[in-house]
């Protein structure tokens, strides 16, 4: 019997690619979908999403013979992760936009266009991997540690995780570039996105301060008792656990960023030890597991970092609560606090504060 359609996510590059070829190899009706996210995109080397990626993706699906679309969805990007970005970045904190992007754009409007193409399922180059477990479908970590990505998907929804396929999940990354060279495929040896996709030069302040002006605002560095050792030309371009940048010399030890209050365009600063905490409160928990098993886990405070040991409380709505057995060093608002069960991802929230 001939197996479903399903819709491949073709962002231009080699993961995508690999994506689509292989869920054809495996006898699926693919259609591939690349979504136009902005226009004026930066056309340079390691970026996302720019300009040449749809051609790259037209080519992809030419070599393999599916059909591709081009969404527009540039408006709706603009509206539900560019302004997030400035508006997070205005209030003090830091923000992940490919998380909000998996939230609010790819997980949630692409998916509705892939049913509407008839498709049974999207699927996406993520490293993660979609097992179906005793209580019902479950999100893991991807085989491959230093590729994985399940932390940027900690907010996806049980639901649309029943719709979602991540053929990568059980794969390394020198695997996907050999099946793409053994295909002939134009992405073979593209390189990485490393950048965020709409900052052009990658200067993110430039960016933030276009759609935000006020979080330029000139305020004070001061100490933890309130005292003014600096100035600096806005909270956009600090971040909890800086240490470069600040501008201040003359101190008998090194200084960080320990807090930023945005309201004052004021920033914090104090030494290293000071970074250290073992609670944390976290608001728009995702839950995709029983919150109880929670109890009981690890968690991820950034992406690149391990997870630790931690004992996760739901709180009331979408809040939790999180104890470090140890504690952390610069926990940042606005970054995810992701819970693990081995390798099950249990859940996230954005951290408030630490």
């Amino acid at each position: 019997m001939a197996k479903p359609r399903i819709v491949a996510a073709m962002s231009g590059g080699v993961d995508s690619s690999v994506t689509a070829a292989l869920l054809q190899r495996q006898g699926y009706d693919v259609v591939g979908v690349t979504m136009r996210l902005y226009s004026g995109a930066p056309q340079r080397k390691g970026a996302c999403c720019a300009g040449q990626d749809i051609y790259d993706a037209r080519r992809v699906a030419e070599k393999l013979g599916i059909p591709h679309y081009v969404l527009d969805y540039e408006a709706r990007f603009r509206e539900r992760v560019i302004a997030d970005f400035a508006e997070t970045y205005a209030r003090g904190e830091t923000p992940i936009p490919c998380v909000r992007c998996n939230e609010r754009v790819k997980f949630a409007d692409l998916l509705d266009s892939a049913r509407a193409l008839g498709a049974e399922a999207l699927a996406t180059g993520h490293y993660v991997r979609r097992i179906d477990g005793p209580g019902g479908v479950e999100l893991h970590r991807g085989a491959d540690d230093v590729r994985d990505q399940s932390y940027f998907l900690f907010a996806t929804t049980t639901v649309q995780l029943d719709a979602l396929r991540f053929p990568l999940g059980g794969m390394a990354k020198p695997e996907v570039r050999a099946v793409a060279v053994e295909l002939g495929l134009v992405t073979a040896d593209k390189p990485d996105s490393q950048d965020i996709c709409f900052v052009a030069g990658g200067d993110y302040a430039d960016t933030v301060k276009r759609l935000a002006p006020d979080a330029a605002r000139p305020g004070a560095i001061v100490d933890r008792d309130g005292r003014e050792l600096g100035r600096h030309d806005g909270v956009i371009h600090f971040t909890v656990g800086q240490r470069k940048g600040l501008g201040l010399s003359g101190h008998d030890e090194p200084l960080f960023v320990l807090s930023i209050d945005a309201a004052k365009a004021e920033v914090v600063v104090g030494p290293r030890q000071a970074l250290r905490s073992k609670t944390i409160a976290l608001r728009e928990v995702n839950w995709l597991a029983d919150p109880a098993e929670a109890a009981d886990c690890a968690v991820k405070v950034r992406s690149m970092r391990p997870p630790v040991p931690a004992k996760v409380k739901a709180g009331d709505g979408c809040t939790a609560t999180v104890e470090l057995l140890s504690p952390e060093e610069a926990i940042a608002p606005g970054q995810a606090c992701v819970f693990y069960k081995g390798s099950r991802l249990l859940g996230g929230g954005w951290i408030t504060r630490g």
